[in-house]
């Protein structure tokens, strides 16, 4: 899993979305993971694990449901 940094992150969104379709991309901010991208093709595959079906990045798949 490749890792970056929030701020070579904003400035290399275009770089993300390109290595998320081949790997998941951890952010950090402050040395410490706050993030995951991943492809939607990942993503689905999941939800698909997981049954989170009816969820989506803006509508209810964050906030409170990290897990342990």
């Amino acid at each position: 899993m490749k890792t970056m940094s929030a701020r070579e992150a904003k400035n290399a969104f275009g770089l993300i979305i390109d290595t998320a379709r081949a790997e998941p991309v951890r952010i950090e901010k402050r040395g410490r993971g706050v993030v995951v991208v991943v492809s939607v093709e990942e993503y689905k595959w999941l939800c698909a694990q997981d049954e989170c079906t009816g969820r989506t990045a803006t509508g209810g798949g964050g906030g409170g449901n990290a897990r342990a």
